[in-house]
């Protein structure tokens, strides 16, 4: 896999990552927003918000629309970012069964093997 790939994922996985970013984002695919809009949702000061929205623009996962002097936003990939939150929504919890240990050592002779 190339490098540039690589990095691209890590990209939109970081953006991903933060949960205002993410709150952001959900709000988004619901539908286009400005950022007073966002503001009202969530507990963030408008300065907050636009410096979210600027990493989510960086990453390629959210662009915006000109309406005057207001910037509205939305998802321009909503494929990717619903797919990346079903694979998150379909994790299970880990396990709370036995530790499996990694080397198994033979009752008779102690060793590993």
């Amino acid at each position: 896999m190339s490098a540039i790939i690589e990095n691209y994922w890590v990209t939109i996985l970081k953006a991903l990552g933060h949960p205002t970013r993410l709150q952001i984002v959900m709000e988004l695919l619901k539908g286009t927003k400005c950022v007073t809009d966002i503001q009202e949702l969530l507990p963030a000061s408008q300065a907050n918000i636009s410096q979210h929205l600027t990493v989510l623009r960086n990453a390629r996962i959210v662009d915006f629309a000109q309406d005057g002097s207001q910037r509205c936003y939305y998802v321009c990939r909503p494929e990717l970012v619903e797919g990346v939150l079903n694979l998150l929504r379909n994790e299970q919890p880990e396990s709370k069964g036995p530790k499996v240990q990694c080397c198994m050592r033979s009752s008779e002779s102690g060793e590993k093997q």
